[in-house]
């Protein structure tokens, strides 16, 4: 008897909360519904969390850098990585040990880290001038206390490069760039993609054999083979922002077409339903049917397909930069930054150069577990 006397309320309780929650979820609208069930997928929002970062990383990436990225000494070539330290015994102290170079047996300059020397980093330190939203600045997460320091009290978080240039700072730009590679790309297959499969999908009949042939053609062409052609076009003396976007419009050749068939079949289902039919009678143009009516039914998969079509666009131009064949120096994208750390020498004398690897794992690693969270969110029979 006691023991009934305890479960019964609280089964009673939780019929009310189940109750509740059954009445909050009829009225919730669409959106609300899948943001509901995309809280619960625990990987894709801390996936989410990651990509936001990163994409802070765009915004706020020459604030983040502690040193200027273009900057080469020949004397700190290879220096290793600087660990930040917040402490000094017991009392808090933001600094770096100091590296010591010598040479070794093979006239090879090695560095050692030194504490009894100490490299003092302040917050929101001085350092080289940058543009941010037109407003010229110059303060940077943190920078070195003093402006006039030797080549071995600069501060290096990870190391530098074969030309002495920092690689934190570099990896920084490096990230904003390869994104904005990747947004403007997925913006410019999304708006082809959606609207080609929109037209396909609605009209059909010689509109539709046109626009999937064109695909298919597209599809069937090898891409490698490809993009070695177009490498070889580009002229040789075109700045960075021309490169920039020729690349951007090359990767986007390929990644509309694959929204474009998604867009075509979600077209093709809906498009003897009832409330397409009802819009129809009453009046409504073509296009207001197409992106009033149909597009707004499903647009969280085309938002799913565009977040791993993302991670697409990194993957490619990353390969491109690799092979040589997109963004070149002094272009600072992830692919740049391994096209240059590809041989043997650096990976037994400087590890720490591979790190854009590994920031590529985690951007494309991050994007499609999004993509997967937003997908399964968008299932009207998903749990």
């Amino acid at each position: 008897m006691v023991a009934g006397s305890q479960t019964g309320p609280r089964s009673d309780a939780q019929e009310i909360v189940d109750r509740n929650d059954e009445d909050e979820i009829e009225i919730m609208s669409q959106r609300q519904l899948i943001w509901r069930r995309f809280r619960r997928h625990r990987l894709a929002m801390a996936a989410t969390v990651v990509v936001a970062l990163l994409y802070l990383v765009v915004v706020f990436a020459d604030f983040l850098a502690s040193n200027d990225p273009y900057d080469s000494d020949a004397d700190r070539q290879y220096t290793p990585p600087q660990w930040l330290r917040l402490f000094d015994g017991w009392k808090p102290d933001l600094h770096a040990c100091k590296l010591v170079g010598t040479r070794n047996e093979f006239f090879r300059k090695v560095y050692e880290p030194d504490c009894d020397q100490k490299v003092d980093v302040q917050l929101f330190g001085k350092g080289y001038e940058y543009s941010l939203f037109g407003i010229n600045l110059d303060r940077h997460l943190f920078s070195i206390n003093d402006p006039e320091v030797t080549a071995e009290d600069t501060l290096f978080i990870l190391g530098t490069d074969v030309q002495g240039r920092d690689q934190y700072s570099r990896l920084m730009l490096a990230i904003r760039l390869s994104l904005l590679i990747g947004l403007l790309g997925i913006l410019i297959a999304l708006i082809m993609g959606t609207i080609l499969g929109a037209i396909s999908g609605f009209y059909g009949g010689f509109v539709d054999n046109l626009i999937q042939r064109s695909i298919e053609i597209l599809r069937s062409i090898p891409t490698v083979p490809l993009y070695l052609g177009l490498a070889a076009a580009f002229p040789a003396d075109w700045s960075v922002e021309r490169r920039f976007f020729a690349i951007t419009i090359v990767i986007s050749l390929f990644a509309w077409t694959e929204l474009a068939r998604v867009v075509r079949g979600r077209f093709l289902a809906m498009r003897q339903e009832d409330f397409v039919t009802a819009a129809i009678t009453a009046g409504a143009s073509q296009r207001r049917v197409i992106f009033r009516h149909m597009l707004p039914s499903f647009y969280s998969h085309i938002t799913a397909a565009s977040s791993l079509s993302l991670a697409f666009m990194v993957i490619s131009e990353t390969t491109l930069s690799f092979l040589g064949l997109g963004l070149l120096p002094p272009a600072i994208s992830l692919g740049t930054l391994l096209f240059s750390a590809q041989n043997l020498q650096t990976v037994a004398l400087a590890p720490w150069l591979l790190m854009p690897g590994i920031a590529v794992v985690v951007l494309v690693l991050s994007l499609n577990f999004m993509g997967d969270g937003i997908r399964d969110a968008a299932d009207p029979y998903g749990n």
